[in-house]
């Protein structure tokens, strides 16, 4: 799990896959399976801006232009 997986106790929160808010009248089960359970973020959890991603071989990073980079394998 990543920083992007889990939002601070202040923050709304947002699915890190469609970028919508993970609260409210939307389901994300779509967002939440196993195909995307290997993909990287691509949107930050924090704020819902589209994140710069690179993948690698070994792993990927993600960047928010507000909120900093992140990384998974």
């Amino acid at each position: 799990m990543t920083a992007f997986d889990r939002p601070g106790a202040d923050q709304p929160g947002y699915c890190v896959h469609c970028g919508q808010p993970s609260t409210g009248g939307r389901d994300h089960e779509a967002c939440h399976n196993p195909r995307t359970a290997l993909e990287p973020p691509r949107f930050c959890v924090f704020c819902a801006r589209r994140l710069v991603v690179q993948v690698t071989p070994v792993g990927w990073t993600a960047r928010c232009s507000r909120h900093g980079e992140t990384a998974g394998g």
